[in-house]
């Protein structure tokens, strides 16, 4: 079945339900971005009560959600396309992985895009805080791109740079109700499976219940990924995400801060 004939009806045969935590990095200064502006934690309970104010409601099926898991349905319209997602008033989704180290070769793969698309940009002296955070997700409708026959059409759904497929299939998706879609990562060396989050009704905890520390370092050696506890050491050289054409232009021998 090619991706042309992905109606809503023969999408309807592949919905299962899903049931597992996903992983998802964000920068550690998430928890402090405001504490350098005021002098107490009441004043920047204050300012954040401000700043909330000021920003889009949430839908109202994410408003009892912590904010990690809510903005990305807050937000419209949507400035770039994403796998799932078109730029413009498009639905929210939340992306995450199955296992921490997927993760974080997501989050490796932005940063070489970032250092490929800023040749001037030294590279930072000092690794890089993340933290992953993992929630649990609970839907009876989900799709897995990965198996029955939507794997047929594998060759769609990880292209590098062509986001199409992926993203009609998500406005079909949508269309039924589908919560959730499951897909291999084309960034994972270890071939791990990602999570498109297509509604915040399949969050089954409010807010993150687990939490890494994660610290990556870019360099002409290419990246370092580090976590602290469970401890695990990941290594991408610079030929990691070679056959990604918006990195052919990086520059790998530049100074540093």
């Amino acid at each position: 079945m090619s991706s042309h004939t992905w109606t809503p009806d023969a999408l309807r045969f592949e919905v299962l339900p899903f049931e597992d935590e996903a992983w998802r990095l964000v920068e550690a200064q998430h928890r402090v971005s405001t504490l350098k502006l005021v002098d107490s934690l009441g004043e920047q309970e204050m300012l954040e009560s401000i700043l909330e104010a000021t920003k889009p409601p949430l839908p109202e099926e994410c408003r009892q959600l912590d904010y990690l898991l809510s903005t990305p349905f807050r937000y419209r319209p949507y400035p770039h396309g994403s796998r799932f997602r078109r730029s413009g008033m498009t639905p929210g989704i939340w992306y995450g992985a199955e296992q921490p180290a997927t993760a974080a070769a997501e989050m490796v793969f932005y940063r070489f895009l970032f250092f490929a698309e800023s040749p001037l940009t030294p590279f930072p002296d000092n690794a890089a805080e993340y933290t992953a955070i993992a929630v649990d997700l609970l839907t009876n409708t989900s799709i897995d791109l990965t198996t029955g026959a939507l794997a047929r059409d594998a060759a769609l759904w990880t292209q590098l740079t062509d986001y199409r497929p992926c993203q009609s299939l998500a406005e079909t998706a949508h269309e039924i109700g589908v919560g959730l879609i499951r897909y291999g990562s084309v960034r994972d060396p270890a071939r791990g499976h990602n999570l498109a989050v297509l509604t915040c009704r399949a969050f089954r905890s409010r807010e993150p219940n687990k939490r890494q520390t994660w610290r990556i370092r870019i360099g002409h050696f290419g990246v370092q990924a580090i976590c602290e506890y469970p401890p695990l050491r990941l290594e991408f050289p610079p030929d990691t995400f070679n056959d990604d054409p918006r990195l052919a232009g990086m520059v790998w021998d530049r100074p540093s801060d």
